[in-house]
């Protein structure tokens, strides 16, 4: 399968695009600089332009099959955010256009319904001091997915680590008893990979939780 991924230089988007090139995808990545992005992501086609720019979108989406989101932008507690529903909407339109059909979109918990689940120091404190902005602008962000008619999947990550994948992954839309938890980057990448090929959570938001 040839897959566009976004946000590929980020910590996450790096495993992804590692695992994806091991499984044997062909993995075309845009990235804001070509030289910078070179080393980090070895194996991918590198296609230079903002993520916002639907005509950079276009050219990275060519022959591709699937797209995988792994947009993230900075901790911003004053300033206000659009880049991850700006870079959305711009997405959305261009596999539109291209008639790319299967979008998987990573936010995290807190977004959406899953505000709340995140523990206690979470909850109270990281996100509503640290992260809200960027929380609101993921919120706008799974707004446009969920109004497009792509087949997509939203995947939400509790916290985030860097430890080996250990292939025990708790998925879930019912999050009566879900306070808190993290995962590696790892079984993530490796979650949302098979969300390409697996229909099980189509158009539902699971968040995704070490077992």
């Amino acid at each position: 399968m040839k897959l566009l991924v976004t946000g590929a230089t980020g910590g996450t988007g790096q495993v992804i695009v590692r695992l994806a090139i091991a499984q044997g995808h062909a993995v075309t990545a845009l990235v804001r600089s070509v030289a910078k992005a070179a080393a980090l992501l070895p194996g991918a086609t590198l296609v230079e332009g903002d993520a916002r720019d639907e005509a950079a979108i276009l050219r990275g989406l060519d022959g591709c099959d699937a797209v995988i989101s792994a947009l993230g932008t900075p901790i911003s507690p004053f300033r206000e955010v659009t880049l991850l529903s700006e870079a959305t909407a711009a997405l959305v339109a261009a596999m539109t256009l291209r008639r790319v059909t299967r979008l998987v979109c990573i936010t995290g918990v807190g977004a959406g319904n899953s505000r709340g689940h995140g523990g206690f120091f979470y909850d109270r404190i990281f996100q509503p001091l640290l992260l809200r902005k960027v929380y609101q602008d993921k919120d706008r962000q799974e707004e446009v997915v969920r109004a497009s008619d792509l087949a997509w999947v939203i995947v939400r990550p509790t916290i985030l680590n860097d430890k080996p994948a250990t292939g025990r992954i708790r998925a879930t839309v019912d999050l009566t008893n879900v306070h808190g938890g993290s995962i590696p980057r790892a079984d993530v990448a490796g979650f949302v990979l098979d969300q390409l090929t697996n229909d099980q959570w189509v158009r539902k938001t699971p968040l995704i939780t070490a077992s």
